[in-house]
């Protein structure tokens, strides 16, 4: 005897009965419901005072039937059969509303998420028989961003005519089909991103949200939709709230997302939590950015590198068993079966991270002796720094006449490289271009890339390259400065360089300069370098000049106090 499933504490056996027997009942296959049903489901709600609802297949044969409370009732879990971009569950809800209200925003919210063929509400007379019914089914998707999800229709009475639904169902399954194979194939995963506000300051989010999509569009994702919620603080389980999770699982279901992308760092609870809720492929903004890396990365060291900040993002984020009950230690209370699948997963990642920092460490090594031999020439050394895709490997290939990568993409570069370079009055130095930095950038990555960051502790001279066109960038110099001072890079010489001044006009231009001074250059039309390269000869040399002055003064001091 199959049992019904939810709110069945309290009830009387002749209910538990009447409920039973409603497996016995069936509808028509093009029929909504019938009336024998809807006044065999009003009668029991009227009685308990419950929703009470069935799940139909579409022969009409009844699989499921569910007791909720006063307001609204919790669906089983029905599996995916059938689910899919393009194909309906092949279940339709019908349940009773005790006040005859419309459709709910969870009986919408199921239709979509779960796909259900078809949701109906019967609303419930006073006198327990059926009255007005509601229902609604999905649209396909139309191409606008807030085109409507689902359609909702009215009968006055259970008794009226009612659409054939076994045809509505084949012409919905086909348009949606159509809808599938007419959006523009990319073979790109589609993406909706998400961004929080917590201090209020919406532009600085809309920034922010921005580049989440320059870093999207960098990793080969196509963005569908963007969503930023403003908040006063983040929730601790879903992060925007399960009322704006439902909203966005619905936004990725109609535009076929598979994934969504939060501008936020999310704990691992969130994560996990957020995955479970949407059954999507859920990342964050440090996800993002390590892989960008992965795929970005070249050199043998670069790719170390980034795998090793990988595995310390993923170590954390190994879950299953409570660290206290880890048998690895063996003795009284750790005997048993021995080491779980997660112990074992753990265990490798750290065996593996230990030996990645060994490596480095090595590489490192080598990367010093190098530069130690390039010192012994006595060439100073210029190291370009900068917010990502500031254009920094354009100014390097048009100061030395080089080749290096250079895309309008974040991260487009990650290995140093070196060139040599003459100044107007005769000097050589060696110019470096470095991996570029970015807000918040994820304090392992940091830690990962401080080996190639090494490069910078040799610099002479810092050319702090900035985008002057981009709007936030006071933010990004703030981000560069922040990264410099963690790498106790503060006493070295900088000379800012305002670079694209092409796509700014001259009043933006002049304010920029009188308010934080700096070179104004465009490494696409090549304006400015000569006074770049003045200035950064001159910044240098004196530098040089004013130490050699200071060091000789000192052993002159010496030198008269010696008897």
């Amino acid at each position: 005897m199959q049992e019904p499933f939810g709110n069945t504490f309290g009830l009387k056996s002749s209910e538990l009965k009447a409920l039973r027997n409603t497996f016995r009942r069936s509808v028509g296959a093009h029929d909504i419901v019938s009336p024998e049903l809807a006044r065999h489901l009003t009668e029991l709600s009227h009685a308990t005072h419950r929703q009470v609802g069935v799940l139909l297949n579409r022969k009409g044969d009844i699989e499921h039937v569910i007791v909720g409370d006063a307001g609204k009732l919790t669906l089983p879990d029905v599996g995916r059969a059938r689910a899919g971009q393009v194909r309906l569950r092949g279940l339709r809800l019908v349940h009773t509303h005790l006040k005859s209200e419309p459709l709910t925003k969870d009986d919408l919210t199921d239709l979509a998420l779960l796909r259900l063929d078809l949701v109906a509400a019967i609303g419930v007379k006073d006198d327990g028989l059926p009255g007005v019914l509601h229902y609604a089914h999905l649209l396909p998707a139309n191409g606008e961003v807030d085109g409507p999800v689902w359609r909702t229709e009215m009968l006055s009475s259970v008794h009226q005519a009612q659409p054939d639904v076994i045809a509505t169902l084949e012409a919905l399954e086909d348009e949606l089909a159509q809808s599938a194979k007419a959006r523009r194939v990319t073979g790109k995963e589609r993406a909706v991103l998400v961004a929080v506000c917590l201090d209020g300051d919406r532009v600085a989010s809309q920034a922010s949200l921005d580049e989440l999509k320059e870093l999207s569009r960098t990793a080969g994702v196509e963005v569908v939709d963007s969503l930023l919620q403003m908040r006063r603080q983040v929730d601790p389980k879903y992060l925007v709230g399960r009322g704006k999770l439902d909203d966005i699982n619905l936004r990725a279901m109609q535009l076929y997302a598979d994934l969504v992308i939060f501008d936020k760092n999310l704990n691992p609870s969130q994560a996990r939590h957020i995955a479970e809720a949407t059954n999507l492929k859920v990342l964050d903004r440090t996800q993002l950015i390590l892989d960008i890396f992965a795929q970005r990365a070249q050199s043998a060291d670069g790719k170390l590198q980034v795998e090793l900040a990988q595995l310390k993002y993923l170590l954390p984020r190994l879950v299953g068993a409570d660290e206290s009950l880890s048998r690895l230690a063996g003795g009284i209370g750790g005997r048993g079966p021995g080491e779980t699948k997660l112990e074992i997963d753990r265990r490798r990642v750290r065996d593996r991270v230990t030996m990645l920092e060994k490596r480095i460490e090595s590489l490192s090594t080598d990367r010093r002796t190098r530069r130690a031999q390039r010192n012994r020439k006595e060439l100073p050394i210029v190291s370009i720094v900068g917010y990502t895709n500031a254009g920094k490997s354009t100014l390097l290939n048009v100061l030395t006449q080089s080749t290096v990568l250079a895309e309008d993409k974040l991260f487009a570069t990650l290995d140093p490289t070196s060139r040599r370079l003459r100044f107007p009055r005769e000097h050589e130095v060696i110019i470096t271009d470095t991996v570029g930095f970015i807000r918040d950038l994820p304090p392992d990555l940091v830690n990962a890339f401080r080996a190639t960051l090494e490069e910078l502790a040799d610099a002479s001279l810092l050319l702090h390259v900035v985008d002057a066109a981009d709007p936030a960038h006071d933010a990004q110099i703030a981000a560069v400065e922040r990264i410099l001072a963690s790498l106790e890079l503060q006493a070295t010489p900088r000379l800012l360089v305002w670079n694209k001044v092409d796509r700014v006009n001259a009043e933006t231009l002049e304010s920029l300069l009188r308010a934080r001074g700096g070179v104004p250059v465009s490494a696409l039309t090549q304006r400015g370098l000569e006074e770049l390269l003045v200035k950064a000869d001159r910044t240098l040399f004196a530098e040089a000049q004013d130490a050699a002055l200071s060091s000789m003064a000192e052993s002159v001091e010496l030198a008269a106090r010696s008897p």
